[in-house]
């Protein structure tokens, strides 16, 4: 019997591949997002920006802040949201259930037709901060409206590196004392709602401010054999370490069943020592071939969902002057070095 004979007699046989298919790449081009980047001038209009995302393949975004015109623009894409509560906003939901209320109907349950995918409380907010007091009364308020809406959207904040130590090697990482008793509550909180952390990892800052320390290659994913040993784990790029670190940390806080989503990772292309296009296009390609198949050695074979930082320069950030340049396109659209979106 021929092939198609007995694929056109077994309709099982064909929902199984049409499974197995989305399932593939549901595992490659569907784990990476990108951060829009919304912080320059000239600013291409956001119609013109899914449409990039779409012709590009990239299933994901995150937008800092509520933006009408970007939300609009998303509707009936298909493209998966990550939308952040600025930490301007954090003060006014934290200070009511209604207020919370209103700025996920104004921000979010009105914009039909738009795929939220999480709800990040606040990014990189610091314990000492004023948004530190508050943010998980925030959380709260925010998961609390988005259930009320009957929305069943995930609520999360975003964390940097700067929240552990003891990093080296990774299973010895830790949350800082600070910040121990700043995210307890918040994991607390993820357990219960089997929500994910989202973890800013940037081996970029890592190297660039340990590079008498870090080999660049370590950083760029292009180390040719292991550098840091750790009992019966081995690791190849620094991508690993730091997030295998984290792990470490939620392990030893209650949280090691979470899923760590990682919320920005890039390189820039100017600005700083060990930036340029060459070494971007190489961090970017190798961090989304690795993360689409190989997972971490904690974590082996594990893809992890990932957003890259960032889509466009925004040269209305900075000092420092690298803060301007981690765009993979300039404001035309076109690319500043070629991106594979696909791996494998």
């Amino acid at each position: 019997m021929s092939e198609s004979r007995i694929l056109s007699s077994s309709p099982m046989l064909l929902i199984l591949l049409s499974l197995v298919m989305a399932s593939f790449f549901d595992t490659t081009a569907g784990q990476i997002g990108v951060c829009y980047g919304m912080l320059g001038d000239p600013r291409p209009n956001p119609s013109d920006v899914v449409a990039l995302y779409k012709q590009r393949s990239i299933q994901r975004m995150r937008l800092y802040a509520p933006d009408p015109e970007a939300l609009n623009a998303l509707r009936n894409s298909d493209i998966e949201l990550i939308l952040d509560v600025p930490k301007k906003d954090l003060e006014r939901v934290a200070s009511s259930q209604a207020e919370a209320d209103t700025w996920v109907r104004d921000n979010v349950k009105n914009y039909e037709g738009v795929r939220f995918r999480y709800i990040a409380v606040g990014n990189e907010v610091k314990p000492s901060e004023p948004a530190g007091r508050i943010l998980f009364q925030a959380m709260q308020n925010i998961e609390n409206a988005v259930s009320g809406a009957g929305l069943g959207i995930k609520v999360s904040t975003a964390i940097d590196m700067g929240a552990t130590t003891n990093t080296y090697p990774p299973s010895q990482g830790r949350f800082t004392d600070e910040y121990k008793n700043f995210l307890q509550p918040v994991i607390d909180f993820l357990v219960s709602k089997q929500s994910p952390l989202l973890l800013n990892n940037y081996p970029y800052l890592s190297y660039k401010d340990n590079m008498d320390t870090i080999p660049l290659d370590y950083a760029l994913f292009t180390s040719p054999s292991n550098v840091v040993d750790d009992d019966q784990y081995a690791y190849q790029n620094l991508f690993d370490a730091n997030f295998d670190a984290v792990y470490a940390a939620l392990e030893k806080s209650g949280g090691g069943s979470l899923e760590i989503v990682v919320s920005e990772s890039g390189w820039p292309t100017e600005g700083g020592p060990g930036t340029s296009v060459q070494n971007a296009m190489t961090y970017v390609n190798n961090l989304i071939q690795h993360v689409s198949t190989t997972g971490t050695p904690r974590k082996r074979g594990t893809p992890i969902e990932t957003y890259i930082f960032a889509m466009f320069d925004e040269n209305q950030k900075g000092p420092p002057e690298l803060e301007k340049f981690w765009g993979m396109f300039l404001p035309n659209q076109q690319p500043k070095y070629k991106v594979n979106f696909f791996s494998g």
